[in-house]
């Protein structure tokens, strides 16, 4: 069976999603039994649980990525006061 562009018929049912999830019921399960201070605590723990997926750097490529974006900062800091300084000196010889 082929579904209309733009149509939101499920391959199994044949049925608009909506209306399947009309027909289940939304209960909240889990997440909606819990009241603020539950949700907060589990938002704390998804939090310290996707810290500890972190790869963290060593002290030796932090201190290697450090010097790079500093020495990254200062070529474009050179490099927008040259352009600062040409565009100044232009406006001074169309303008007077």
């Amino acid at each position: 069976m082929t579904a209309a562009p733009g149509s939101t018929a499920t391959p199994e049912s044949g049925r608009p999603e909506d209306e399947v999830a009309t027909k289940k019921g939304r209960r909240g399960g889990k997440r909606g039994k819990k009241g603020p201070l539950g949700r907060l605590a589990l938002f704390y723990r998804q939090i310290v649980a996707e810290l500890r997926k972190v790869v963290w750097p060593t002290r030796s490529q932090l201190s290697t990525y450090t010097t790079v974006v500093i020495v990254f900062v200062v070529i474009m800091i050179g490099l927008v006061t040259v352009i600062d300084y040409g565009f100044s000196e232009a406006v001074k010889y169309v303008f007077g």
